[in-house]
């Protein structure tokens, strides 16, 4: 037996047409040769603001493309749907507006296609969509590009100049360094060797006396011997000379009280030279109770940017006056110098040539410190050093 197929109820369908253009969230008109609305589905009429009856036979160019984003009038001529028409070709434009009823713009992607009937064209079909949520996303992407690439822009030039005054540091611990070098030189060649010439003449002498004495009389003799004694407690003293020159060079180099005495007795007697020195008075105070001293390398450390810090003093405070404070809580060294000398601005301890401050700086981050400093015209300077000690070494 054979079994006839459903027959499809079409009047549900209707209009096929018309239920594909209300169907879709798109803008859909069609315009004739003279720009005017032909049909509009009710998506499109509501982005515009309009009823789709209120459209029919009204010119579309000039409802809603009449002007550029600016304000600008623009022309039926330069349209791109317009164009289409006269070249029979489709296009699509997502750097354009459509105004709505109210006035008001909004951004809009739009594609027009001719209508070609026997080989003209009779009209177009225009399909948009509003893209305001598409613009404002772009938008929000260029502006996070320009402000990334802003920021990279400033981490760059910001590396760029920690590495120039890295080089400019390096370069001028080189020279410090060669200036040491030069000191040091002159200082064995002037003091020391000018001693040891003064010995060896003093040497050749005796030398030359003793061999001469078996010719002499007794009285000639003993005055001899008596010439040679002075000479002898002479060079006792241009020895003991050389043993304190030596003694000061290796102090420069690296002060033995710290291998001997530990950190806390070698700040005590390096702030005690420099005021001496200086001709300065002292106010000294130091609060580590029974903290054992730092481990070498750190102790180091913290000893040279001490130094330094006594140095800025004598060379740019001329202050008659020194504050230094030590105290140790926990596990936190805090180590402090004060003068009630000229101070300075701010931005010249932050100045490219600001070497001391850029050594003292570098030396405090190698071991995870940090230092401060705080100073004005008139006002004296404060300088700081915060440094964390290692738990093993604290009580």
């Amino acid at each position: 037996m054979q079994i006839d197929a459903p027959v499809p109820n079409t009047r549900a369908w209707g209009d096929p047409l018309a239920l594909l253009l209300a169907s879709t969230g798109e803008g859909v008109f069609g315009i004739d040769l003279d720009g005017l609305c032909v049909f509009i589905n009710h998506a499109g009429a509501r982005m515009i603001g309009f009823e789709p009856d209120e459209l029919l036979g009204r010119n579309m160019h000039d409802l809603t493309h009449h002007s550029h984003a600016d304000g600008a009038h623009y022309p039926v001529e330069d349209c791109p749907i317009f164009k289409a028409f006269l070249e029979g070709l489709p296009c699509r434009i997502d750097s354009e507006v459509f105004w709505r009823r109210d006035g008001s713009s909004f951004p809009v992607e739009y594609s027009s296609h001719p209508i070609v009937d026997g080989g003209a064209v009779r009209g177009a079909v225009v399909t948009f969509v509003d893209i305001t949520e598409r613009k404002r996303a772009a938008d929000a992407l260029q502006r996070a590009k320009d402000e990334l690439e802003e920021r990279v822009g400033e981490r760059t030039l910001a590396l760029a100049t920690a590495l120039k005054q890295v080089r400019e540091l390096a370069a001028r611990s080189e020279a410090v360094r060669e200036e040491e070098r030069t000191r040091i030189a002159r200082e064995v060649h002037d003091e020391l060797g000018s001693l040891l010439v003064a010995l060896k003449m003093d040497v050749n002498w005796l030398d030359k006396r003793l061999s001469e004495q078996e010719q002499r009389t007794l009285e000639a003799a003993v005055d001899m011997r008596s010439r040679m004694r002075c000479k002898c407690q002479n060079m006792s003293r241009l020895i003991e000379t050389a043993v304190d020159n030596v003694g000061r060079i290796i102090t420069d180099l690296r002060p033995s009280i710290l291998d001997h005495q530990g950190l806390w007795a070698a700040l005590e007697w390096q702030a005690q030279e420099f005021v001496q020195s200086a001709e300065m008075s002292l106010n000294w105070c130091m609060d580590v109770d029974d903290v054992p001293d730092p481990p070498e390398p750190l102790a180091m450390g913290v000893f040279r940017i001490f130094q330094e810090m006594l140095s800025n003093v004598g060379r740019h405070s001329r202050a008659d006056r020194l504050g230094v404070h030590i105290v140790v809580k926990g596990t936190s060294l805090r180590l402090t110098v004060q003068d009630n000398g000229v101070g300075a601005p701010a931005q010249a301890f932050e100045a490219a040539d600001a070497y001391g401050v850029m050594g003292m700086r570098e030396r405090a981050r190698h071991f995870g410190g940090d230092i401060h400093i705080d100073s004005a015209p008139g006002q004296g300077t404060r300088m700081g050093l915060t440094v964390t000690l290692p738990p093993g070494d604290l009580v």
